[in-house]
């Protein structure tokens, strides 16, 4: 089903129109007889990252903005952070029951739900920010993430993507597999999955969370973004080495969630500034990274933060051992058509980046 086509032929949910009806905040604006008014609606959005990460948070308040702008500020979305009205981790809970409106996150915090829900994100050595873009916009990817959650009673939109990141923070040196066991870390995801089967012992911690267990000894090492949130976050004064890459994720999609219900109860109109608006977060949030990353990393080594790579036995490892738990869950056939989908994407396109992008790449890596 085409995307156009899908958005067109929703129906509501019971649960839902009654939320689009009532806590949804529509209003008839008064106008004269035969002219068609537009509604006052008012949203609750709630997202899974504090305030403080002006630039991953950011993307809700530049949805909201923008969405404003487009409805002479008829339909208003008001942005909450993690823990103000839920946790980071009842995001997508809380938008499916109809608590709120709309929700901002990343979709593997919620795998327990569906494993599938990782590819709404991103999965160990999968697709980058450009290819998940396009797989979603111009491949089966929409269609398919539409699919997975009309079970959870949610429209999703794409809403944003760090890029590739950083390996993360570690309070001593990782130089091989030996030195992963034992090892106390916040990863979330599928690359948590993987860095248990390393020998890792593996927290998930909200982002507010993690800098207090860092710093008292509670977790060894930590994976946020990269050099911009990283620093804001201040790991680099507790833990002095600072790995890449982050193969975990190497292009993490965060999404917009809407209650189907409150979706379906939106004038034409209403929806398509949603969508708008939540393309340009999308963007605006890769660009900006890619803008505040590069002095970040300056200063943070300026600072004393020691750069290392991986090495090429944890990068094996690890790549094994996701091949393998994505086949695991394989034996649902749901799942399965994602997984081949997404993967024969990124194959598929990586021929062509191979070709002209990566080499012009390496080439100015070489220069220094």
């Amino acid at each position: 089903m085409k995307r156009r086509a899908f958005i067109r032929k929703g129906s509501a949910l019971a649960a839902g129109g009654a939320l689009a009806a009532g806590c949804g905040g529509a209003a008839e604006d008064a106008g004269a007889p035969g002219v068609v008014t537009r509604p006052r609606i008012s949203w609750r959005l709630v997202s899974s990252f504090p305030r403080s990460l002006d630039t991953i948070y950011g993307a809700a308040e530049v949805l909201a903005r923008r969405v404003a702008a487009l409805t002479d500020g008829r339909f208003s979305i008001r942005v909450f952070p993690a823990g103000e009205l839920v946790p980071y981790d009842q995001v997508l809970d809380s938008v499916q029951r109809g608590t709120v409106n709309m929700g901002h996150s990343a979709s593997y915090y919620f795998v327990g739900h569906n494993p599938a829900l990782a590819f709404d994100c991103t999965v160990p050595f999968g697709l980058n920010a450009r290819q998940l873009n396009a797989w979603l916009y111009h491949g089966e990817g929409f269609d398919l993430m539409r699919g997975l959650f009309a079970d959870f009673n949610v429209v999703n939109l794409p809403g944003g993507n760090t890029g590739a990141q950083m390996g993360g923070w570690f309070r001593r040196e990782i130089s091989g597999l030996s030195d992963i066991r034992g090892l106390k870390m916040r990863i979330p995801g599928f690359g948590g999955r993987v860095m248990d089967r390393l020998g890792a012992t593996v927290q998930v911690l909200a982002g507010g969370d993690i800098y207090p267990a860092l710093e008292r000894g509670a977790i060894d090492a930590t994976e946020w973004s990269g050099p911009y949130d990283d620093e804001k976050l201040g790991f680099h004064r507790v833990a002095p080495y600072y790995y890449y890459p982050g193969w975990w994720e190497p292009g993490p999609n965060l999404s917009f969630y809407v209650n189907r219900g409150a979706w379906d109860g939106l004038p034409s109109e209403y929806r398509a500034a949603l969508e708008a608006a939540a393309a340009e977060a999308n963007v605006d949030m890769m660009a900006r990274y890619d803008a505040g990353n590069p002095p970040a990393l300056r200063r943070l080594l300026a600072a004393g933060t020691q750069l290392r790579r991986f090495s090429d036995d944890i990068m094996q490892a690890a790549d094994r051992i996701s091949v393998e738990i994505m086949q695991e869950e394989a034996s649902d056939p749901a799942y399965r058509r994602i997984m081949e989908s997404y993967m024969g994407w990124r194959d598929a396109s990586s021929e062509w980046l191979r070709t002209a992008e990566w080499t012009m790449s390496a080439y100015h890596s070489s220069r220094g």
